[in-house]
């Protein structure tokens, strides 16, 4: 049987009778979403409902060829079958299907996965044992026994494209997608700082040493688990580009030129098995894709200046 992840689409929005209210009205709303049960439910009875199984969202392909989520309107519980019939569509892998997802409904469909994982894996209290009880909106769980509250919680990560100043390095594991190479990447050890778990993980992936690094921005990843990205770009010295890949971190790393870049990027969709190898790049909703369209459109200035 399925327990539905009820995920308020309208709770980016604003009640039916303020239509036009400012994003402070918006982000108050919602967070009295997560605080008060008894609005939570209210707004509940109008909420639209992703579902999941075993993790995996209820997806459905799109005339474009891209998966988007089957969302119903209903509340209780329902099998497998029967919710794939009567939505249309079929429960899907979320590490396969992220690529498919378009727009918005990616980091949403994210977001659910993340929060279904954290309240499966955080039913009993660290420090005494207990169980832990969610409340309505599930942003938080309660110890029955100490009242210790519990959070969702991420792992910092950091994510970096390094640059030579004309081709950009990427890399890729054993588990990608075939094809697929994307930014450099490594989880914070405690007690680092963002710039000093960056120079570590490209210096024990790939070799080099990083000579400068600018802040781009951040997003929540949901693989493998729940992670915080936080993405950069670096530089090292032209005169010291020669890699020594790490192959038990990364199967592969190599520098792209511009040219290489700007046709990976044409690759809409991943390569079916039957298809000719070809190399292609992270999705757009992913930050890997958008530190590497920066590279590029930095790389098009330059070119315009000379």
């Amino acid at each position: 049987m399925l327990r539905p992840l009820r995920i308020l689409l309208s709770a980016t929005k604003c009640p039916p009778t303020r239509r036009h209210c400012s994003f402070v009205s918006r982000t108050r709303y919602v967070n009295r979403l997560k605080e008060d049960d008894a609005s939570c439910v209210a707004a509940l009875q109008n909420g639209r409902i992703f579902l999941f199984h075993r993790l995996s969202p209820l997806l459905h392909r799109t005339d474009r060829g891209t998966l988007r989520p089957a969302a119903f309107i209903s509340s209780g519980e329902l099998d497998q079958a029967a919710a794939e019939e009567e939505c249309k569509g079929n429960f899907v892998d979320l590490r396969k299907a992220f690529f498919l997802l378009t727009g918005a409904e990616g980091p949403l469909v994210a977001k659910g996965q993340a929060l279904l994982r954290w309240h499966q894996t955080s039913r009993f209290c660290s420090a005494t044992g207990q169980p832990t009880l969610r409340n309505q909106a599930g942003s938080q769980r309660l110890c029955s026994s100490s009242g210790i509250v519990y959070y969702p919680k991420m792992s910092p990560v950091v994510i970096v494209l390094v640059s030579d100043g004309k081709r950009c390095l990427l890399g890729r594991q054993s588990s990608f997608p075939r094809g697929m190479y994307s930014a450099l990447a490594g989880f914070c050890d405690m007690g680092e700082s963002l710039e000093e778990a960056l120079c570590r993980e490209v210096a024990e992936e790939v070799g080099l040493e990083v000579q400068s690094i600018s802040y781009s921005s951040s997003q929540h990843w949901p693989f493998p688990h729940s992670s915080f990205m936080l993405g950069c770009h670096a530089s090292v010295s032209p005169a010291h580009t020669q890699l020594n890949v790490d192959h038990t971190e990364l199967e592969d790393a190599r520098w792209f030129s511009l040219e290489e870049i700007t046709s990976a990027l044409q690759v809409k969709t991943p390569p079916r098995r039957a298809d000719p190898p070809v190399t292609w790049l992270p999705p757009k909703h992913a930050i890997a894709n958008r530190l590497i369209r920066e590279w590029m459109d930095q790389q098009g200035r330059h070119r315009d200046g000379e």
